[in-house]
């Protein structure tokens, strides 16, 4: 009788503080049949909200308080939103939202309060004493106020008085993650400055050795300019992993040969042209020929079969719009049937255990060229289609199985700017550094593409040679130095 006595009072004595909304009015209204005429106090609220939060078993009359207390502590939430909203800067927005997810982990563990326990109910005091407070709000108006270059502007003074005003609504916790927030931000957007820098060409040089960034000036997002570094760390440790054996044609396969390895490739060439691949799928190609070869003995009557097969792979990986299986049965002039394609599909890919995604030449092939254009006041579209017929010839030649791919783009750029340019040294700073290859590494390299360049005469397998003759390729095929790169060493 005495807790019911003290319920029904309780809104008699709350009730005429202060105005209300129009839901608590009306669920006093339905529950209790009194309208208050104003609104309650802030401390009053927190009353109800511990209150409704005891564990004794409360009243009708204390359930529409408790909703009402709800209500108004939401609509408190919204006016601190307004508040970062009237500030209008991103690094306070921060602060603020994450005070917000910190008051609210704290309400449900409530770390910083103490319990006192009475004889009818149970109160929660805050260990935060106003001082406290106040001493904080004043480090953080402090910092916001040395942020800014106009300190007795209007802005800054309303901004003031709005933090001092949050002081009553956020606990010590929140206070503190908002001044250690707000004394990071100047690091923050230090290096968010530098990144941004970094992407549209302020840095200059890497370093100063004479190194040109050539991540700087790249402004298309899809070029990755700030990861670019760490992908290629990435893909040079990834090509010394899944490799072909450089001796499988001695070792294990004994009814096909070299040559009968670079009649395939040399077909291969011209179908990608026949289909108009992207040269990664040719690369591609190859690469999966060459690493079932080096596990897997296979009879020269299905050669040309794994051949149109790995090429099938590799346009499902790299191409938009890949071939379809019938135009490879078509291009073989119906030698293998379907059933038979899908089947040598199905050996490789999990003979390979789908190992698809292989640095080859061509990935390598493109820094590399970036890398020798940094110097040049225009990008020269020679060196870029010599250096892509340098390497293609590689394919069809068994013996640059030996060579790591990215020894092989870095050869076929050496030798090109040296085939197009003979008054300077093809090798710099520049591509040492992106290359991680020194000229004398590329030497026993750059001799053995030098004379796939040059016995243009006396070869057979003339598809690369062929296809780079064409204008559109500027006739790259025909071009060969006046002298030896032999001196150059």
């Amino acid at each position: 009788m005495q807790m019911n006595k003290e319920n029904t009072k309780a809104p008699e004595a709350e009730g005429s503080t202060g105005r209300i909304t129009r839901a608590r009015a009306k669920a006093l209204v339905t529950s209790v049949g009194i309208l208050p005429s104003s609104k309650p106090s802030f401390k009053q609220d927190q009353k109800r909200v511990l209150r409704a939060n005891s564990k004794r078993a409360a009243s009708d009359e204390n359930k529409a308080f408790a909703t009402a207390a709800s209500g108004l502590q939401c609509k408190r939430r919204a006016v601190l939103k307004d508040v970062t909203n009237i500030l209008g800067e991103d690094s306070f927005n921060n602060c603020i939202n994450a005070a917000k997810i910190q008051t609210y982990k704290q309400g449900r563990r409530g770390p910083l309060k103490k319990k006192v326990v009475g004889e009818n109910a149970s109160v929660q005091i805050p260990l935060v004493e106003e001082d406290v407070k106040m001493k904080l709000a004043e480090d953080l108006s402090k910092i916001r106020m040395e942020e800014s270059q106009e300190i007795t502007s209007p802005a800054k003074v309303e901004e003031r008085y709005l933090v001092q005003q949050m002081v009553g609504e956020c606990g010590l916790a929140d206070l503190m993650l908002i001044v250690q927030a707000s004394t990071t931000p100047t690091g923050f957007q230090s290096l968010q400055k530098k990144e941004e820098n970094k992407v549209f060409g302020i840095s200059g040089t890497s370093n100063g050795l004479g190194i040109i960034d050539i991540d700087s000036n790249l402004k298309d997002p899809q070029v990755c300019s700030l990861y670019a570094p760490d992908i290629y760390n990435n893909i040079r440790v990834t090509e010394l992993h899944p490799r072909s054996s450089t001796d499988y044609m001695e070792k294990l396969q004994t009814d096909i040969t070299p040559t009968m390895r670079g009649i395939l490739i040399d077909w291969l060439v011209e179908v990608s042209e026949e289909y108009k691949l992207v040269p990664d799928t040719l690369y591609l190609t190859v690469n999966l020929i060459d690493r079932f070869l080096s596990q897997t003995y296979i009879e020269k009557q299905k050669l040309q079969l794994l051949g149109v097969t790995c090429m099938l792979i590799a346009s499902k990986y790299e191409e938009i719009c890949a071939p379809r299986i019938e135009e490879f049965c078509f291009i073989t002039d119906y030698t293998y049937t379907k059933g038979q394609v899908l089947k040598m599909e199905s050996q490789v890919l999990n003979f390979l255990h789908f190992q698809l995604s292989i640095p080859t030449t061509k990935t390598f092939l493109r820094r590399f060229i970036l890398a020798a254009q940094a110097s040049y006041k225009v990008p020269s579209i020679e060196l870029e289609f010599l250096a892509n017929y340098l390497s293609e010839l590689t394919l069809v030649e068994y013996n640059f199985l030996q060579f790591l791919p990215s020894l092989i783009a870095a050869a076929a750029v050496f030798l090109a700017r040296w085939t197009l340019n003979q008054s300077d040294h093809p090798w710099n700073q520049t591509l040492e550094h992106y290359t991680r290859y020194k000229a004398s590494d590329l030497k026993t390299t750059v001799l053995a593409l030098e004379d796939l360049q040059f016995h243009t005469d006396d070869c057979t397998l003339n598809a690369v040679r062929e296809k780079y003759r064409l204008k559109k390729f500027k006739c790259v095929a025909t071009l060969t130095a006046p002298g030896r790169v032999l001196s150059l060493f």
